[in-house]
């Protein structure tokens, strides 16, 4: 009877569920009456097979939770060997569980954990209780993740612990971009213009990989990619350690003989005027006024605080916009007298703390920008305070982006701030490739490279530290003088147009693939788990910060094809205006003409722009509006492309332009006024529309 009770138990039991180390194992006894016999049988039958056997399915469901989840376990022993690690451990630090089994986990901590940590550690777990806080973790690869720990002890034998168990979350502050993404307030706050559609981001990341110029190494990182897709973890690791070399190498710089060979003489020769620096040089010795473009004086410029009550009526209502995309820089720049630099900076600084961070005074900032605006030339009609104005603007609006504010620290946005009002300080209204074939002081003194760029860095440093009062980093400690200095020069140099599809190249393959990744994670996984925590503290580590930060900075200082077609009109024009006097100085001193489609008896100025725009701008602000979503900046562009190229098949000389120009920009306000603002308030159009007439 015994036996068949024992028999028809066995025969419960799932064989595909049943452990493999679990054998049921039959034990006879003398057949009883006894009830109390039979009863105790039940009972061992019940404590011993029953019990173990519900154990063990206990355990198997939660291996397959912990198998599930997005949060880092790891459990090790009394003597802190590791014992288990789940699947998302291995995701978020690269380690397979093979390899860390019977590690020691202090061999695997990052030396960022302070030594006060440990010591807190081992306290809470010797006390049997949990200790609660940051924790840096170290990948595979060398990068340090800061994740949100709890550890707890598992209390054995003799009240000591047997085992210790680890569970590490995404940092509250990486996952804050993801996070929010959960709010659903959030999501229609922004949705009017903010956050794409998933189709417009495929759509848009499908354009990002047919770029009208890619590089050799892009195609490379692109077969790898495909190639990781389906490879053991073993073979994409060892791919990553590959993307990381070819990633930091000098590989991104395309091959434009193919490109520059096309049926378009205009674009070649204005493609190559704007990267290249290299053209045939005169070898005739001139004497040129730009071998003083070096020495800016500045000894007797005297330095007033503009206190903000003091501040015009005028201004002030015209800086109330200082935050919008559409803000005016060229009224601002009228009614300042061509100074605009110093009003829209201060209250720039003001709204993003930079005076708090630098630890100085108002008086101190006010000081500085007024020397940096008086050491812009304000003879050239583009390069001038306006134009440094217009890049510190577009430079605030990028750095209020969502994502841009998830990774940035202080020091980045102060750095680019300060990059953005002196990138061109002291510009002499010429290229790089002017003062080279001109043989000038500043190409001698910095070896034909990056000429411009390397003398705006140089004098800004130069100017800070010859007096106090204007010597806004004076009061830096020196590690922290060092990283902001360090990154100000960067982002200068980065303006550099001759390396300008290098970086596009190196911030597509290093930054918008991982964010790609980051999104891709995100609707999978579900927004702050380890994988997307990961990837937002890979866009956070300090090579892709520098990426980002170039490319933004590239992005602010031709920003004009992107602004309300008003000022994009006037901005050409000046640039033109610039180029073509550089043309009739090349003539005039017998050098080579480096764009000779700015010649003022041909140019085509709609040409000129639709042609800029076709190899600068569009691939470049794809990438970006991909990054950061800036869907403002796009509309403007389409819109801006498509007048352009209206303009480029009329016959009108564009010198003869402005009449037309007028008509078209008034036309436009008109159909947007309509369109979304019944109400028919349009001074601000209005007043725009008058200053293209006057032009």
């Amino acid at each position: 009877c015994w036996n068949r009770i024992l028999k028809a138990f066995a025969n419960s039991l799932d064989p595909d569920e049943t452990p493999q180390n679990v054998a049921v194992k039959f034990r006879r006894f003398l057949e009883s009456s006894n009830v109390g016999t039979c009863l105790n049988e039940l009972l061992v039958l019940e404590h011993s097979d029953v019990v173990t056997r519900q154990k063990l399915c206990t355990c198997s469901a939660l291996f397959s939770a912990l198998d599930s989840v997005n949060d880092c376990v790891e459990i090790s022993n009394q003597d802190h060997e590791i014992q288990y690690v789940n699947p998302a451990y291995e995701r978020l630090t690269g380690y397979t569980m093979e390899e860390v089994l019977g590690k020691d986990t202090r061999e695997l901590r990052s030396d960022r954990n302070k030594q006060e940590i440990s010591d807190s550690i081992n306290g809470q777990m010797k006390k049997g209780k949990k200790w609660e806080g940051t924790y840096y973790t170290r990948r595979k690869s060398g990068d340090v993740l800061p994740q949100h720990c709890r550890m707890c002890p598992v209390m054995g034998v003799g009240g000591k612990p047997s085992h210790y168990v680890s569970i590490r979350s995404p940092h509250m502050e990486s996952s804050h971009y993801f996070d929010k993404l959960k709010d659903p307030d959030y999501l229609s706050q922004i949705a009017n213009g903010g956050i794409h559609s998933i189709a417009r981001r495929k759509e848009s990341f499908a354009r990002i990989h047919s770029m009208t110029i890619e590089a050799p190494i892009t195609k490379v990182i692109n077969i790898i990619n495909t190639a990781q897709e389906s490879s053991p973890i073993t073979v994409v690791q060892a791919l990553d350690k590959v993307l990381e070399i070819l990633r930091t190498s000098e590989l991104y710089s395309p091959y434009f003989a193919q490109e520059m060979k096309g049926d378009d003489p205009m674009t070649s020769d204005y493609l190559g005027g704007l990267i290249s620096q290299d053209a045939a040089r005169s070898m005739k010795e001139v004497d040129h006024p730009l071998r003083a473009a070096a020495h800016v004086p500045t000894s007797h410029i005297a330095h007033h605080h503009i206190s903000s009550q003091l501040i015009p009526d005028n201004i002030n209502n015209l800086l109330v916009k200082e935050d919008s995309w559409d803000f005016d820089i060229i009224e601002l720049e009228r009614v300042t007298n061509k100074r605009p630099l110093v009003y829209v900076a201060l209250r720039t600084m003001a709204r993003f703390d930079v005076c708090s961070f630098l630890s100085i005074s108002e008086t101190c900032m006010a000081n500085w920008l007024q020397l940096i605006e008086a050491s812009y030339q304000c003879t050239n009609s583009y390069h001038n305070s306006t134009h440094a104005a217009d890049v510190l603007n577009s430079t605030a609006y990028f750095l209020q982006r969502e994502k841009i504010k998830a990774i940035f620290d202080p020091i980045d946005e102060v750095a680019a701030l300060i990059a953005a009002a002196v990138h061109d300080v002291d510009h002499p209204g010429k290229s790089n490739a002017f003062l080279i074939n001109s043989h000038s002081d500043l190409s001698v003194l910095y070896n034909d490279i990056a000429v411009l760029e390397n003398h705006h860095a140089a004098l800004t440093f130069k100017l800070t530290a010859r007096d106090q009062s204007v010597n806004i980093f004076k009061n830096l400690d020196r590690d922290t003088y060092r990283l902001l200095r360090q990154s100000i020069i960067d982002m200068v140099l980065a303006t550099e147009m001759m390396k300008h599809f290098e970086h596009l190249n190196k911030f597509v393959n290093s930054v918008v693939k991982l964010t790609q990744k980051a999104e891709e994670t995100s609707s999978l996984s579900g927004t702050g788990s380890p994988d997307s925590a990961m990837i937002l503290n890979q866009l956070s580590t300090t090579e892709n910060k520098t990426l980002i930060k170039r490319m933004l900075i590239k992005c602010a200082d031709v920003s004009n094809p992107c602004r309300p077609l008003n000022l994009c009109i006037e901005w050409a024009r000046r640039i033109a205006e610039e180029y073509c006097q550089q043309t009739d100085e090349e003539k005039r001193l017998g050098l080579p003409v480096v764009m000779p489609v700015f010649d003022r008896k041909t140019c085509s100025l709609p040409k000129s722009q639709t042609s800029f725009i076709d190899f600068f701008i569009k691939d470049m602000f794809e990438n970006w509006d991909y990054f950061c979503d800036i869907p403002v900046l796009k509309g403007h562009l389409e819109t801006n492309y498509d007048f352009w190229k209206l303009e480029e098949e009329s016959p009108t000389h564009d010198y003869d332009l402005s009449v037309k120009v007028a008509q078209k920009t008034a036309e436009h306000e008109n159909v947007q006024r309509k369109s979304s603002d019944s109400t028919g308030k349009s001074s601000t159009e209005d007043k725009a529309t008058n200053s293209i007439n006057s032009t």
